[in-house]
């Protein structure tokens, strides 16, 4: 069977891209890929914090490494990093560590002041960042965090089949390096809880462990999708199951999505049906968010965003 050509058209989604805009301190701001900042006004929480997106053929034939102009123009539009009247980050934290996610947490944290959280994969790619000791947090399936006003809670998940780039990262990655260097590491599913109420889950890749969230409870589920529209139909349901159902989320906001491949700078766009199916996904878990009176959307790149407003509590 031949390829399909093309890629799904997002213009068509274009009545979900309707989550309300945040008028209060409590804020989620998605960047592309699985990256989300969680901001409350006074602390905010980094998730990925991957915004160099190099273009495919650097990442298939050459060598990638952070892109520092990149990060430093998302860091200003969003007014965060050390001085000069910027906002520091608490902590950034990456799902896994293939390199669209976690290849430029070290210079992200360094310029923001927040301590990198994870497992030994994560940590060693801070290492080879050069970060200290001091600014590595290292957490396991159990581990529980606080910063400021946000509950931070790990669970053990997995990446989404294939990972083509499986294994742990045993020794400080020091970039330039091939993207294959950036193993996926220790993969988490995440529970953030904030002071004030919300919580929500952060599943940045479409995999999971059966179980692992049955004792976990959010209100709204981010959800990674990326390859999940080219997974047999009843991998879908049961990741529909083991992470929203699991959870009772009501509010489903799809990430993971966008053709990260593409700078940040210009519009988002799906990936390629030869990587994933966008159209499937949505259609799949529409029938799955019926059963459950749940609703899917998705989130405006760049904006602060409200997903629990008016959502079921």
């Amino acid at each position: 069977m031949r390829a399909r050509l093309g890629r799904p058209d997002v213009a068509a989604y274009g009545d979900r891209f309707d989550l309300p805009e945040a008028t209060g301190p409590l804020a989620v701001t998605f960047l592309g890929v699985s990256t989300l900042l969680f901001d409350d006004g006074e602390t905010a929480v980094l998730f990925d914090g991957f915004f160099s997106r190099p273009p495919l053929w650097r990442v298939g034939l050459a060598t990638v490494r952070p892109d520092e102009a990149r990060i430093d123009d998302v860091l200003g539009r969003l007014g965060l990093g050390s001085g000069d009247g910027r906002r520091p980050v608490a902590a950034v934290v990456p799902v896994h560590s293939h390199f669209d996610h976690a290849m430029d947490s070290a210079v992200v944290a360094e310029r923001t002041g927040a301590v990198l959280v994870g497992g030994r994969s994560t940590l060693n790619v801070g290492r080879g960042g050069g970060m200290t000791e001091d600014r590595l947090v290292p957490v396991s399936g159990g581990s529980s965090l606080t910063f400021g006003g946000f509950g931070v809670r790990f669970a053990v998940s997995a990446h989404c089949p294939p990972d083509r780039f499986p294994g742990t990262i045993e020794e400080p990655v020091v970039p330039p390096v091939k993207a294959r260097d950036y193993r996926c590491g220790e993969a988490w599913s995440v529970l953030v809880e904030h002071g004030s109420g919300p919580t929500a889950l952060v599943q940045g890749s479409a995999g999971f462990v059966p179980g692992s969230l049955e004792d976990w409870s959010a209100q709204v589920a981010y959800l990674g999708v990326g390859q999940l529209g080219v997974q047999p139909a009843s991998y879908l349901t049961d990741y529909w199951e083991h992470t929203v159902r699991a959870t009772g989320a009501q509010r489903v906001v799809l990430t993971h999505w966008d053709d990260f491949f593409r700078p940040l700078d210009q519009p988002l766009r799906a990936l390629p049906y030869a990587g994933d199916d966008l159209d499937v996904t949505i259609e799949t878990l529409d029938r799955e968010a019926a059963r459950d009176g749940a609703s899917i959307h998705l989130p405006t790149v760049w904006r602060r965003e409200d997903p629990w407003h008016a959502a079921p509590s």
